[in-house]
């Protein structure tokens, strides 16, 4: 790929194609819109969120080689908004049209070995942890890192999924086989003060701009709560900022990157994990920045000039999950709320249906 092609510039009347068709593609591609672009997303499953608002659909698998070569061929650029994408679907993209963030940061992301080996190898700081392939493995790694500790599926889990908490009462051959028996991580136990979380946007030309740090609240392992700006210090403002500009400058990201990240009680920060896309703890932007994490993810892919992160207010976000979606009317009763529904026909028990932000006077010197 030459560099021509990786730094081409996709002017407002181009079609993006989006990897992926739920909520943050919705969102992502309402954003789109707003500045005169056609969307294309890709993904499984009939009238998904995205599909309801973009110029056109491919209801496909990741692994439909036809139906992902005609999806490149009608699109000037290919970004996700699900990134456990097979790598082959993302090389066989990348010789047809710019993929932004490139197959290398994905490979990264997709991988909790790689994720965090890739932030020890440039100085950043997790929790400690070892590869587990086998029980002997496990049990060696407990021997080593101590119990409690987690273990969890390197690849595709999330809000809790694919992960087994080892404790003093923790049969490791039992944990072993709840995990299916193939590659995992074991994670050593982290003593956090709160969770943080920083999103970075970085264009083709080297350029980042870091939404604040903000503060995120979990309830069963699902983001509840995010509170915007996250009342820190300055000191671990500036750290967490600049940990997510390093990774997204040595991963040579092109688009938006989320660093999740704990506090621990002595005050260091320690990556959890990164999210190459948009990510539910920026979902406050919308409302409350000069520019969304969404428009922001839409500039850094097209090569346009990224926009102003500043939060004109300060906000709190709530997930609404499951029937939570049921509250509806008494939400947008309160004058103050800011409700975004997601268009998902079934709501799930855990199930992200839609948000609500409060928004505050700033309290933050921007």
């Amino acid at each position: 790929m030459t560099p021509d092609f990786d730094k081409r510039i996709i002017a407002p009347g181009g079609t993006i194609g989006i990897m992926g068709n739920g909520q943050l593609g919705r969102m992502a591609a309402l954003s789109a819109a707003e500045l005169g672009y056609r969307v294309h997303v890709f993904g499984p499953g009939a009238d998904s969120p995205t599909e309801q608002v973009c110029h056109k659909a491919t209801v496909a698998d990741y692994t439909d080689f036809a139906a992902l070569k005609e999806f490149g061929a009608s699109v000037d650029v290919v970004t996700f908004e699900f990134e456990n994408v097979p790598y082959d679907a993302v090389k066989l993209l990348s010789g047809m049209v710019p993929v932004r963030p490139g197959w290398q940061c994905l490979h990264i992301s997709q991988n909790r070995l790689r994720e965090k080996t890739f932030c020890n190898e440039h100085g950043i700081g997790t929790a400690p942890f070892a590869a587990v392939r086998s029980l002997a493995d496990l049990e060696a790694s407990v021997e080593k890192l101590g119990r409690p500790a987690v273990l969890k599926t390197t690849e595709m889990g999330y809000d809790g999924k694919g992960q087994v908490k080892i404790t003093e009462d923790t049969n490791l051959a039992s944990a072993w086989v709840d995990m299916g028996g193939n590659e995992a991580i074991l994670e050593g136990f982290v003593d956090f003060e709160r969770e943080l979380s920083v999103i970075v946007a970085r264009g083709i030309d080297g350029k980042m701009a870091c939404f604040c740090p903000v503060e995120n609240r979990h309830a069963n392992h699902i983001l509840d709560v995010t509170i915007a700006p996250a009342q820190i210090r300055q000191t671990l403002r500036t750290e967490a900022e600049k940990i997510a500009k390093t990774l997204a400058e040595k991963m040579e990201f092109i688009g938006l990157l989320a660093v999740e990240l704990f506090v621990t009680r002595d005050g260091k920060l320690l990556v959890n994990e990164v999210a190459p896309r948009p990510h539910n703890s920026g979902h406050w932007t919308i409302d409350a920045c000069v520019t969304s994490q969404f428009e922001q993810f839409i500039r850094a892919v097209c090569g346009l000039p990224l926009g102003d992160p500043a939060n004109h207010s300060d906000a709190e976000m709530k997930n609404l999950l499951g029937d939570d979606i049921d509250a509806w009317q008494a939400i947008l009763s309160d004058p103050d709320a800011k409700l975004h529904l997601y268009g998902k026909a079934e709501a799930k028990e855990g199930r992200k249906m839609g948000h609500v932000t409060w928004l505050r006077p700033t309290k933050t010197k921007r």
